[in-house]
C-alpha cells in the first residue's frame, strides 16, 4: 500500500478511508459493537482516517464514534463537518454563518470527546452566507487549535478559488464514482491546481457497485437509499444493466466488483482518496485490498466506455437535495 499526502501540508494517509455514516442507522439496521470493531479493525490495518459528520444521525455518529476511539484518538485522522441541516418540518437547510461555525465546532468536539479535529468540512455551501465569511470562522478555529485542516464539500469551482483565497483547503469532498463522473471535468482539474487533495465519497455508488444491490427487495424498508432515484425501481433495473462490464473485469482480475470500482476510482491519480462506508469488518477489508489493485489501460477504458458520464438512470440525490450541490 503507497500512502498518499492530503493536501500540500497534510499528512499521508492511507489511500481508503473509512466512511462512518452507515454505523448509524441509515442505510438499514446498524450493530454498535459490530460497528465499533470495524474502526477498531480500520487503524490495526493503517486505514486510519476516519470521516463523520454532526448531520449523520443528528449527532449520534460523532458519539458512536467517541466509543469507539476512546484510548485510540491518537492513531487516527478524524475528519468530520457541519453545516447540512434538517430542519423542524422535515426539509434539508444550510448554515455557515460564522457564529453557528464556532457553535457547530464547540458541540462536534463535545460529542467527539476530543479537542481536536483533524479535518472540519463546510458539509453543504450556504448561499446565503460568503463562503469568505464561513471560511474566515473555520480559519479562527484552526488558530485556536480546535481543528487541523479545513475541507469543503459538494463546492463548486469558484467557490472553491474563494475559500482557498482565504485559507488554505486541504481537501474537497464531493461524490465521484462509476456511476457519478461529474468531477472529472472541472472539480479534479482545479484540486490539482491548487494543491488540494480530493476526497471521493460514496464511490461505491452507495453500495449499488459492489453489484450486490440488484432490486428494492435487497434493501430495507426504512433504507434512506429507497428515497434516492437512482434506486427507484424502474431506474435501478435500467441501472443494474451497467454491471457487466464491472462484473467482467473483476472475474479477470479475481477481485469483488467493490475493489474494482475502488480501484478505479484511485487510478485517477495520487491526490485521490476514498472513504467507502463500512459498518462491518469483513466489508472494510474487502474495501481495503482494492488499494493493491492495478488496472490496466484496457481496464480503464473498457470501464469509462461501460459508464461514460450520465449513463446512470435517475438524479444522484431526491430533488430536495440537488439543488444544493455545486454552489
Amino acid at each position: 500500500m503507497n500512502s498518499r499526502r492530503l493536501g500540500r501540508a497534510g499528512p499521508s494517509l492511507h489511500p481508503i478511508g473509512l466512511g462512518c455514516m452507515g454505523m448509524t442507522p441509515i442505510y438499514g439496521d446498524a450493530d454498535e459493537g459490530e460497528a465499533i470493531a470495524t474502526a477498531h479493525r480500520a487503524i490495526e490495518l493503517g486505514a486510519t482516517h476516519l470521516d463523520t459528520s454532526d448531520a449523520y444521525g443528528n449527532g449520534r455518529n460523532e458519539e458512536l464514534l467517541a466509543r469507539a476511539l476512546k484510548g485510540r484518538r491518537d492513531k487516527v485522522f478524524l475528519a468530520s463537518k457541519f453545516g447540512n441541516l434538517r430542519l423542524p418540518d422535515g426539509s434539508p437547510g444550510v448554515n455557515g454563518k460564522p457564529d453557528y461555525v464556532i457553535k457547530a465546532c464547540e458541540a462536534s468536539l463535545k460529542r467527539l470527546g476530543t479537542e481536536i479535529i483533524d479535518l472540519y468540512y463546510v458539509h453543504r455551501i450556504d448561499s446565503d452566507t460568503p463562503i469568505e465569511d464561513t471560511v474566515g470562522a473555520m480559519a479562527k478555529l484552526v488558530k485556536q487549535g480546535k481543528i487541523r485542516h479545513l475541507g469543503l464539500s459538494e463546492a463548486g469551482p469558484a467557490t472553491i478559488r474563494r475559500a482557498h483565497a482565504v485559507h488554505p483547503i486541504a481537501a474537497l469532498q464531493t461524490e465521484l464514482s462509476l456511476w457519478t463522473r461529474d468531477a472529472e471535468k472541472d472539480i479534479l482539474p482545479l484540486c490539482r491546481q491548487l494543491g488540494i487533495a480530493y476526497v471521493a465519497y460514496s464511490p461505491l455508488g452507495r453500495g449499488f457497485l459492489s453489484g450486490k444491490i440488484r432490486t428494492l427487495d435487497s434493501l430495507a424498508p426504512k433504507d434512506r437509499r429507497r428515497e434516492h432515484p437512482r434506486f427507484a425501481a424502474e431506474n435501478l433495473a435500467r441501472n443494474v444493466k451497467l454491471l457487466d462490464a464491472l462484473d467482467r473485469i473483476a472475474k479477470a482480475k479475481k477481485a469483488t466488483a467493490a475493489q474494482i470500482a475502488l480501484a478505479w476510482v484511485l487510478a485517477h491519480g495520487p491526490d485521490v482518496f476514498v472513504i467507502p462506508g463500512a459498518k462491518r469488518r469483513s466489508h472494510l477489508e474487502e474495501n481495503l485490498r482494492a488499494a493493491d489493485i492495478a488496472l490496466t489501460k484496457e481496464d480503464l477504458a473498457e470501464l469509462d466506455a461501460a459508464f461514460p458520464s450520465g449513463a446512470a438512470a435517475g438524479m444522484r440525490y431526491p430533488a430536495d437535495g440537488m439543488v444544493r450541490l455545486g454552489l
